[in-house]
């Protein structure tokens, strides 16, 4: 009996240790998953992921320094977050993929919000809204709105929020047209002005320092068919992070840097909220 007493003895306490052992294994697992937050604090920088050839955005300047609307935005947040600020300019496809795979902290690059990207990514509030119109060039006649787009080449940027509209929405609606994808603006307003293309749909913001520098031959034609919200985009999970982001925003459109940056991109007050 002695024996057997002992030995049940042993047996509990084996479990208790056991399980004393198992939480200290998650408690060494959990204090190791990192804050964004602070960790973006300790190493003094937030990397920004962004095109960097979307101007008046996003886009390399004269001194070959990332320049823009975004930037001057991440600027301003990474000052209210007490770090610098570090850009990685990568075609707008693999802007997602890059901060899936924390090769950077954020996106600041006109990416829109929607339902599927909130599958992938937390969004902070937006920080602009952007009409979109069709653009054809300036001798055409026969496109003035999206119905117009049957038969035709239509361009558009690839992987963009624009893509998907005119593949799920439009061309459903509309019926048959080819698109075509590219991974910067310029490239396909210069297919659109060579005539290798017949429409692409943009918003306006994006196209006049383009067309201003380059002397395309374009325009747009009839109202916005739709308006756009980019906000700026993180990892899943880092609410302190966006927390952040998102007061770092608010305070800037409360002391009115926000209206101050806009004015100097655009030339004019933002939209009321």
């Amino acid at each position: 009996m002695l024996n057997k007493s002992k030995k049940s003895m042993f047996l509990t306490v084996s479990a208790v240790m056991l399980f004393a052992l198992m939480l200290a294994g998650c408690g060494s697992s959990s204090d190791k998953s990192s804050n964004k937050l602070d960790e973006v604090k300790k190493a003094g920088v937030i990397k920004v992921g962004l095109m960097g050839t979307y101007a008046p955005y996003n886009f390399l300047n004269d001194n070959k320094e990332i320049d823009g609307y975004d930037a001057d935005i991440a600027k301003e947040i990474a000052k209210r977050l007490g770090v610098e600020v570090e850009f990685e300019p990568q075609d707008f496809s693999g802007l997602i993929p890059s901060l899936k795979a924390n090769k950077i902290d954020a996106i600041i690059s006109q990416v829109t919000i929607t339902d599927e990207r909130k599958e992938q990514v937390d969004f902070s509030q937006p920080y602009i809204r952007n009409d979109v119109k069709i653009i054809v060039r300036e001798d055409n006649t026969t496109i003035t709105k999206l119905e117009d787009f049957k038969g035709k080449n239509i361009g558009v940027g690839l992987g963009t929020n624009d893509e998907s509209y005119l593949r799920n929405e439009v061309l459903p609606q509309v019926g048959d047209f080819t698109i075509k994808t590219y991974d910067d603006v310029i490239t396909s307003l210069q297919d659109l002005d060579s005539n290798r293309i017949d429409g692409t749909i943009n918003n306006l913001y994006a196209l006049k320092p383009i067309v201003d520098k380059n002397g395309f031959k374009i325009k747009a034609v009839g109202e916005p068919i739709k308006s756009d919200e980019a906000g700026v985009a993180v990892n899943k999970n880092n609410p302190e992070f966006l927390d952040a982001i998102n007061q770092a925003l608010t305070d800037m459109k409360t002391d009115g840097t926000y209206n101050t940056i806009f004015k100097k991109w655009f030339g004019e007050e933002p939209a009321s909220e």
